[in-house]
């Protein structure tokens, strides 16, 4: 297999504001964010949670390379450390990390905390997450319908984050033959098929977690029930410079895979900001939601 090569890891400088509709209350970043960053509003408290997703695309709409080696976010965004700091943002704003277990498999190294994806502001994140009143990381919460999962791995048995497993009844007594790690509880939706809905999976997130705030970092399937059920309030994309193509059949998947809109039903998002980083967009968009959740 070839060797993993970065593009260009960058180095950390300010992105330029391109444009910026500045809503909601401003976050406490503390100096060395707030200049990589620039100004970062987010609604205030409410009756409902905020729903926020986060992805890195190519130019050709291309968010993993489906490749054994090459599956992440970080082979789309060519290494950027750019990407990596402003995802170790919204995760750091973050009260939850939902992922589902593709994700999961296509990185099984990975923990979704701040520090995790951008140890170089570890320290930083940690006073922005103070300044906001949240102790320790945000929940990791890990969907999987079949539970078929491995507890070895960081994200179960490091201890570094608590998390909570959504999957299905069946699900829960596959892993209740497991030992489980004590920072892990399980959460059992009682359904016979193993695709667990968006709406499910949020009125199941409320109920343990600690916080208002809810990142979806995918994938693509996770995701586009979220999306079809009207469940995202803003999306956090870059764009990357990059063409990496199709082939027929290849399973190179876009943002939302398992769900179409247009033309019966198109979901139009609205532009709040845009940043530019060398040659890569940090684009946010607000996109219409269904209303009250419960």
């Amino acid at each position: 297999m070839p060797a993993r090569v970065p593009r260009r890891s960058g180095e950390f400088r300010p992105l330029q504001l391109l444009v910026c509709e500045q809503r909601g209350r401003r976050q406490p970043l503390p100096p060395r964010l707030a200049r990589l960053y620039g100004d970062l509003h987010l609604p205030a408290e409410r009756s409902r949670p905020y729903v926020f997703s986060n992805f890195v695309s190519t130019l050709d709409g291309v968010v993993s390379l489906h490749a054994r080696g090459h599956a992440t976010g970080a082979d789309i965004s060519g290494f950027s450390i750019r990407d990596r700091m402003v995802m170790g943002l919204l995760r750091a704003v973050a009260d939850v990390v939902v992922v589902g277990s593709g994700t999961l498999a296509a990185d099984p190294r990975q923990v979704w905390t701040p520090r995790a994806i951008c140890p170089e502001l570890g320290a930083d994140y940690a006073r922005l997450r103070a300044a906001l009143g949240k102790s320790g990381a945000p929940l990791n919460v890990i969907v999987s319908g079949s539970g078929a999962l491995d507890l070895r791995l960081p994200v179960f048995s490091g201890g570094q984050v608590e998390v909570l497993i959504l999957t299905t009844g069946a699900g829960a007594r596959r892993l209740a033959r497991e030992s489980l790690p004590a920072t892990v509880r399980i959460h059992a939706i009682h359904r016979r098929a193993s695709l667990i809905p968006a709406r499910t999976i949020l009125r199941a997130v409320l109920l343990e977690s600690r916080g208002p705030r809810i990142l979806v970092e995918g994938g693509p399937r996770l995701l586009a029930d979220f999306y079809r059920r009207r469940l995202i309030d803003e999306l956090f994309l870059t764009l990357s410079a990059q063409i990496a193509g199709r082939e027929d059949g290849d399973g190179r998947p876009s943002m939302v895979m398992g769900a179409h809109f247009a033309p019966s039903e198109p979901l139009w998002g609205s532009l709040r900001d845009a940043r530019r980083g060398d040659d890569q967009l940090f684009l946010r968009y607000a996109l219409k939601t269904a209303g009250p959740r419960s």
